[in-house]
């Protein structure tokens, strides 16, 4: 499903100079809690500050700011070669707050994807040395370092690996989803369950920690398993 882009345009932005896209960059916003409020701010010149896009809880939808052939200012150094998204969320969430926000990551997951097919970057999560080298992939702006601006969101309880299964249509939840919740095994395997609007309990989980999901084949949506109603 494409997702719903609105656009509240940011004067904040510039020309690439012939840079290459090669990193899509996963942020916090750090205060603001809706995209509306998250345009209200970067629509200041003010401000000197952007992103592409940001996203928040509602399903499907993300605030668009800045076109993707322009470059945002949200990761200094690597602006040129970036697209980045904004989550109307905190770097300080642990895991359980971030599975509270579903549609969020939903929304990131689907950005990613739609990032990834445009401009023919890989959904692979980088590790700082190939994101401030010259990987082409998904990273964290704390991943860029002092180059980047030195922050570091989206934070350690962000659940990367779990937004980037859904980005590669490793999983796909119900759509009539009410609540998910993901959880990393001590063996680092994910297990994801799915309570959905009519009380059926659903669950899909790792074979091994970041492979393939049980009960699926290559490149089709993971099996989910009713555990029946609770």
């Amino acid at each position: 499903m494409t997702l719903n882009r609105v656009w509240l345009p940011s004067p904040n932005y510039s020309s690439r100079g012939g840079a290459s896209v090669r990193l899509i960059v996963i942020h916090t916003a750090e205060g603001a809690r809706t995209i509306e409020s998250l345009g209200n701010f970067f629509s200041q010149s003010s401000v000197q500050a952007s992103s592409h896009v940001g996203a928040d809880d509602k399903a499907n939808t993300v605030g668009e700011y800045v076109h993707r052939p322009n470059k945002a200012w949200t990761q200094a150094e690597f602006n040129p070669v970036s697209v980045s998204i904004e989550l109307c969320a905190f770097a300080a969430w642990d895991n359980a707050e971030w599975n509270r926000h579903p549609n969020m990551l939903d929304n990131c997951a689907k950005w990613i994807a739609e990032e990834s097919a445009y401009w023919g970057i890989p959904i692979t999560r980088l590790t700082p040395s190939q994101a401030q080298g010259s990987g082409k992939g998904v990273c964290g702006h704390v991943d860029l370092g002092s180059r980047g601006g030195g922050h570091h969101d989206p934070g350690s309880g962000f659940p990367f690996d779990y937004v980037l299964s859904l980005a590669r249509g490793e999983i796909t939840p119900p759509e009539d989803t009410m609540a998910i919740s993901a959880v990393q095994n001590h063996d680092g395997r994910l297990e994801v369950f799915v309570e959905k609007q009519d009380g059926t309990v659903v669950h899909a989980w790792q074979k091994t920690p970041g492979g393939g999901w049980e009960g699926s084949a290559p490149g089709k949506v993971a099996g989910w398993y009713s555990m029946g109603k609770p």
